[in-house]
């Protein structure tokens, strides 16, 4: 404080984020807000598995514009209804412009639900299956640069493999890694970024 009242606050440093964030909004609010949180929620734990294999071979941002095309299209992922989805659905899905319109992905969906239905009736989980997978929930790693973060690891090649013996499909190690890393099964934030706080 100085004899003419207290100091005005200096502009805030700017927020130091990972990288791949980049500089668009939806891409910045996707990275500060869900992008490596811990979910307990099956439901997005289903949802998430689901857009991390649509998203396979595209940028992760177009999946972050069609999100709300696919909670539409998908009936808000609910695995019971898309469980059920004949080729009537299919060929709607197919000619709905607010998701990715691909068949393999569209009918793995419905693969996934089914799988996902099973599991589940059996006593599993998603998240039991990433706990098996990698131990204590989150891994927290310490990467200092993009760089070193992997596109897989043994634990996703493992979880991965698991998935596909239980019937999901597009859940191929490097698929599964980004979505341990979606849903907080590893926290892959740098250490430079203020989320690592």
């Amino acid at each position: 404080m100085s004899a003419r009242g207290p100091e005005a606050p200096g502009p805030a440093a700017p927020r130091v984020r990972c990288p791949w964030a980049g500089s668009d909004p939806l891409y910045r609010a996707y990275h500060d807000e869900e992008w490596g949180t811990p979910s307990r929620d099956e439901r997005h734990l289903f949802e998430m598995l689901l857009l991390e294999g649509a998203q396979a071979g595209l940028a992760w941002i177009t999946i972050l514009r069609k999100r709300e095309g696919y909670r539409r299209a998908f009936d808000g992922f609910d695995p019971e209804r898309i469980a059920r989805y004949g080729e009537a659905k299919v060929a709607a899905l197919l000619a709905d412009p607010g998701i990715v319109r691909n068949r393999a992905k569209v009918t793995a969906a419905i693969t996934n639900a089914r799988a996902y239905l099973a599991l589940r009736e059996g006593g599993g989980t998603l998240l039991a299956l990433a706990r098996e997978a990698v131990g204590e929930l989150p891994r927290r790693n310490a990467w200092r640069t993009m760089a070193e973060v992997p596109a897989a690891t043994p634990e996703s090649a493992a979880l991965s493999r698991e998935l596909r013996r239980r019937g999901f499909r597009f859940v191929g190690p490097t698929i599964v890694y980004a979505w341990m890393q979606a849903v907080g099964v590893v926290d892959d934030h740098l250490l430079s970024c203020f989320r690592r706080a």
